[in-house]
C-alpha cells in the first residue's frame, strides 16, 4: 500500500472509504445472516480488486465481529497463459492468512468448447463454480463468499430481462442446486466506484483476466455503460434501482406462481360498504 504517513488528506480519505465499505458489508452480512458462530469461510480470491477488498474487509470485521468465525482463501488457477502464480501466494503469505491454490485447467476446456469469437463467461463460470463448490466441501468450508458488488447484481438484473426474460439477479445469499453450499457476497451493498478507488489506494496486485476479460462487446459491458450513462445522466439512479429489488410487490406484477391472480375476488364485505356509501 502507498505510504500516507505523511499525507494526511488521502489517509483520511482511505479510512472513511474502507468505514463505509466496513459498514455496508457487516449490514448486509447482518440483514442476510451470511455469517454464523462457528463458520468456516471460503474467500474466493480472484486477483481482482472485488476479491481483494472483500478478503480485506472480512479479515477486518472477523477481528472484532461478536462470534467467532474462520476465513481462508482459495484462488482457482485455470491455467490462462501467461498467468503471474507467483503474485497471490506472495500477497497471502505477506497477510498471514490461510490459503489455497486449486489448479485446474478450465482454459483449455473453455478454448476447445467454445467458437473462436464467441464469449467464453458462461461456460468460463460454471466450470470455475463447480470446482470451487467441490473444494468447498473438500476442505469443510460452510460459506462460499463471492466478491460480486451492488453493480454486478443490477448488471445481472438488467442482462436477464433484456436476454434472459426472467427478472432475476445475483442474491446476497443462495443455497447451491443440490443444497449442499450457502454462497454469500457479502459487498452486495458496496458500490464498484468505492471499490474501485480502495484498491487503487491499497495498491493491490491485480491480475487480470486474459481468457474473458479481452473480450469486447460482452453483453455484460453494453448493460455496465448504460447503467453508467444513466448515472451520470441522473445521479443516484442506480442506488434507486437497488432499493427496487429489495422491495419487491409481487401483487403488482405477473407471476402467477408468486401471487393468486386466479383468486383475486371482490370482498363482499367491502362491495356492502360500497353500497351504503352509495346509498
Amino acid at each position: 500500500m502507498m505510504d500516507l504517513s505523511t499525507r494526511p488528506k488521502e489517509k483520511l480519505e482511505l479510512n472513511k472509504l474502507q468505514k463505509r465499505l466496513r459498514r455496508l458489508t457487516g449490514q448486509a452480512i447482518a440483514d442476510f445472516n451470511m455469517i454464523e458462530d462457528g463458520d468456516k469461510v471460503m474467500v474466493c480470491l480472484s486477483g481482482g480488486k472485488d476479491s481483494y477488498t472483500m478478503l480485506e474487509i472480512l479479515l477486518n470485521l472477523q477481528a472484532s465481529a461478536p462470534i467467532q468465525f474462520s476465513i481462508v482463501a482459495v484462488n482457482l488457477d485455470q491455467k490462462q497463459p501467461g498467468f503471474p502464480e507467483h503474485i497471490l501466494p506472495a500477497y497471502l503469505e505477506e497477510l498471514g492468512v490461510d490459503f489455497h491454490i486449486l489448479e485446474r485447467d478450465t482454459y483449455s476446456i473453455v478454448k476447445e468448447i467454445v467458437p473462436e469469437g464467441k464469449t467464453t463467461c458462461g461456460l468460463c463460470s460454471r466450470l470455475r463454480r463447480g470446482s470451487l463448490y467441490g473444494f468447498a466441501e473438500e476442505i469443510g468450508a460452510t460459506k462460499i463468499a463471492l466478491g460480486h458488488h451492488r453493480d454486478d447484481i443490477l448488471e445481472t438484473l438488467f442482462l436477464n430481462m433484456f436476454f434472459g426474460g426472467k427478472l432475476k439477479s445475483m442474491p446476497p445469499k443462495l443455497l447451491s442446486d443440490d443444497g449442499k453450499h450457502v454462497v454469500i457476497r457479502p459487498l452486495a451493498y458496496c458500490k464498484e466506484s468505492d471499490i474501485e478507488e480502495f484498491a487503487l489506494m491499497k495498491e493491490y496486485p491485480i491480475i487480470p483476466c486474459n481468457l474473458c476479460g479481452s473480450q469486447e462487446n460482452l453483453q455484460r459491458q453494453v448493460v455496465k455503460d448504460m447503467l453508467h450513462k444513466w448515472e451520470k445522466e441522473f445521479p443516484g439512479r442506480t442506488e434507486t434501482m437497488f432499493s427496487a429489488i429489495r422491495n419487491v410487490v409481487p401483487s403488482h406484477l405477473a407471476d402467477a406462481t408468486l401471487f393468486d391472480f386466479k383468486g383475486l375476488k371482490q370482498s363482499p364485505a367491502a362491495f356492502d360498504r360500497l353500497n351504503i356509501i352509495s346509498l
